[in-house]
């Protein structure tokens, strides 16, 4: 295991010194003024960021992370997918960062038995985890879908804005914000802020299939309401699908010029850090312009690029490393290190228990730097804070 580390490290070495150039800042990002909401109440033009609290000597999100071990810091960094059996037992066992939901989870359960299941898993969790799904409306709902948990699927923000524009979009967002809530979901992994407005695009159906701008105005309203509701928010696909193929499937490469992330696909991120969006999931396209080498979610110059030139402090996280993109070019244990190195404080995982000792490997033998773990888990800790869920430990 120590040489295939070695071999990664001076890959790595390679890699970043043919990387692209820092990128030029883009400029401004111009966003249409932040839209009223449903009751009147006028969405702030900005929200505090994450990097804006206090992580000095008295936080006590410093205090939490000083008390824990490095196996219990690398386990944090990871967002498991629910396994079918003995999921309690997975978060006694490996204390990981949350659970995402899939469909499964949803379609032989009921809301009292998933409210009651969901309890146990954070009854046997040290620090409570992020429970996350996917339940964009439309095409991808997982727990709407079931009729024993909503008598009607969430329906596409692109049907909704088409119907009755933004105002229609935020009531559906605050109503399937508390539907999550009450089953006991602290993440809803949307909004899609994707371009697309061609149906032959892989990402048309989940896009709003608006302009930029409209885009943009479109996710910070909802990253706005989503934060009024209490629930956490994922912006993605970064740095944007555009027309490209659907990397569940495999190799995807964006040959687009950086010039047009900068001025279309980027507003709708901008946007939505602007807003106070807690965390960005970056996906693993190939976007040459970027890293003509690495996937997006494994290249260090993309994340560079989120940090410094959008200005993002909050939660980076991987989209699923098991999707056929990375499985087909990356042996586990290498798609995590790499993932780590790029700048990822999450990563979104199926094979957490081969993947997490491959970090703690890289960070005993010095190739991943254990300040980078614990930058990133401090960031974990703050959303967790955010939301709500570390407030008995705030208080000790």
């Amino acid at each position: 295991m120590l040489r295939k580390i070695f071999s990664i490290f001076l890959m790595l070495l390679v890699l970043s010194g043919c990387a692209v150039s820092p990128l030029p800042h883009s400029g401004d990002v111009s966003v249409s003024p932040s839209p009223e909401s449903t009751d009147g109440s006028t969405v702030p033009e900005s929200v505090q960021s994450l990097s804006e609290e206090s992580t000095g000597e008295s936080d006590p999100l410093q205090k939490i992370l000083d008390s824990m071990t490095l196996e219990e810091k690398v386990a944090q960094m990871f967002w498991v997918r629910c396994p079918a059996q003995g999921a309690t037992q997975t978060v006694s066992d490996w204390q990981i960062g949350g659970f995402i939901l899939f469909g499964r989870d949803f379609a032989e359960s009921t809301p009292q038995q998933l409210r009651q299941t969901i309890g146990e898993y954070q009854q046997a969790a040290k620090i409570p985890l992020l429970i996350g799904t996917d339940e964009e409306g439309g095409e991808v709902v997982r727990a709407s879908r079931y009729p024993q948990f909503r008598a009607n699927a969430f329906q596409s923000p692109r049907k909704l804005y088409e119907q009755g524009g933004l105002d229609s979009v935020l009531r559906d967002a605050a109503e399937k914000s508390a539907f999550l809530l009450d089953l006991g979901i602290n993440v809803n992994l949307a909004p899609v802020c994707d371009l697309s407005v061609n149906p032959t695009d892989y990402i048309y159906s989940r896009a709003l299939g608006q302009d930029a701008q409209t885009t943009a105005s479109y996710v910070s309203a909802l990253v706005w309401q989503m934060q009024q509701s209490g629930i956490g928010s994922v912006l993605k696909h970064f740095p944007g699908y555009g027309p490209n193929g659907d990397t569940h499937l495999g190799f995807v490469r964006d040959d687009r010029p950086l010039e047009t992330f900068q001025a279309e696909d980027f507003l709708p991120f901008q946007a939505g850090i602007d807003a106070g969006a807690p965390s960005i999931l970056v996906s693993h396209n190939i976007v040459s312009c970027m890293d003509d080498s690495l996937p997006s979610s494994l290249s260090p110059a993309v994340h560079r690029l989120l940090r410094d030139d959008l200005g993002f402090d909050g939660v980076i996280m991987t989209d699923d490393l098991s999707m056929d993109a990375i499985d087909s070019q990356y042996g586990l244990e290498e798609s995590a290190v790499l993932a780590v190195l790029a700048g990822n404080d999450l990563l979104i995982s199926s094979d957490f228990t081969t993947q997490i000792p491959a970090v703690l490997e890289a960070v005993e033998e010095g190739v991943i730097p254990q300040s980078q773990i614990d930058s990133a888990v401090l960031r974990v800790l703050r959303w967790k804070q955010q939301l709500g869920l570390l407030a008995e430990e705030e208080n000790n």
